[in-house]
């Protein structure tokens, strides 16, 4: 059983964004998103550390939040928070994406 790492960190980062965005704005939205989406994530990172054919709920959380914050970084053009989460969100897609390709589910 290996532990997907990525997957773990992948979903501190989206559930820090979220605390930060709380703490720097009080924005009580920024902070339910991003604990929900964080929480999603890891769970989906917890999934496919004891299944590494379940990806599915991983897929979702990173592919809903690459649409989503990529949207919101093409409006504003900000970096902080949209941009970095759409790029790590689609780093995640693809790293998916690519295990799909090696191990046919």
């Amino acid at each position: 059983m290996s532990v997907d790492w990525i997957g773990y960190g992948y979903a501190a980062l989206v559930a820090s964004g979220g605390v930060a965005g709380y703490v720097k704005a009080g924005s009580v939205p920024s902070l339910a998103a991003g604990l929900i989406c964080g929480g999603l994530a890891g769970l989906g990172a917890y999934q496919q550390s004891t299944d590494p054919k379940n990806i599915w709920l991983s897929l979702a959380a990173s592919g809903t939040l690459t649409v989503l914050m990529g949207m919101r970084y093409y409006n504003s053009r900000k970096f902080m928070p949209a941009g970095l989460i759409a790029g790590a969100s689609l780093l995640m897609v693809g790293k998916l994406g690519l295990q799909m390709m090696e191990k046919p589910l």
